[in-house]
């Protein structure tokens, strides 16, 4: 039998964010997802996941500065540093929120970079992901198609 979690972030857009949770529980959801938490403290989170009985299917980690395009820091050069950084910040979350998997975002790639180059900084990303993610017992997931 599958298990379907409400995306909260393309569903019930009709309620705010927080009273989303609430919203996937009353439609009989037992689980949901959104793109990124971050602009809530992952405690409030919590407290809505608590007290609708929901659990945290999955969430992306943070992808750089959306505003100026940024899609995932993944495969980006230069940004190791920060794909390190927006991975403790996303484990942070994932254990408040007992989320067992998070979406490691590649990103979009810059022009002019071979190819080549971006396959190796987002196999070493992932490895550095993969490694670290596993300390905290969390899956680190990719989506090829994206």
């Amino acid at each position: 039998m599958p298990n379907f979690a409400a995306n909260l972030s393309m569903m019930f857009t009709e309620v705010p964010f927080l009273d989303r949770f609430k919203a996937a529980a009353d439609a009989g959801f037992r689980a949901v997802e959104f793109l990124f938490p971050y602009q809530y403290a992952a405690s409030e989170i919590a407290t809505r996941l608590h007290e609708n009985s929901l659990t945290q299917a999955l969430f992306n980690l943070p992808p750089g500065d959306w505003e100026k395009g940024d899609r995932g820091q993944g495969i980006l050069p230069g940004r190791e540093q920060a794909f390190a950084d927006s991975l403790e910040l996303g484990i942070n979350y994932a254990k408040a929120l007992k989320c067992e998997q998070v979406h490691v975002m590649a990103g979009i790639a810059p022009h002019g970079v071979a190819r080549e180059t971006l396959n190796d900084i987002f196999i070493s990303n992932l490895r550095h992901a993969a490694a670290r993610l596993a300390q905290e017992n969390i899956r680190a997931l990719i989506e090829p198609i994206n």
